[in-house]
């Protein structure tokens, strides 16, 4: 999906939810399932980049804090 750098998480995760409840209904033919499963694991590649960015967005901010001494402790 090239699209996928301009989603959002939100997006990204919402969209997850709708794929993953079609392939657990189970009555996809079987062409349509491996491309709703390929399009599944994308997104969910795709909110993982971006928690993962989040993560260490707040681990740089945490730490720069502490080095300033705001950090309470």
């Amino acid at each position: 999906m090239d699209t996928m750098k301009s989603l959002d998480f939100e997006r990204s995760l919402s969209r997850l939810e709708e794929v993953v409840g079609r392939l657990e209904q189970g009555d996809l033919p079987l062409e349509e399932g491996l491309t709703a499963f390929e399009e599944g694991m994308a997104l969910a590649r795709h909110c993982q980049q971006r928690l993962d960015a989040a993560q260490k967005r707040i681990e740089e901010l945490t730490a720069a804090s502490s080095r300033d001494g705001l950090a309470a402790g």
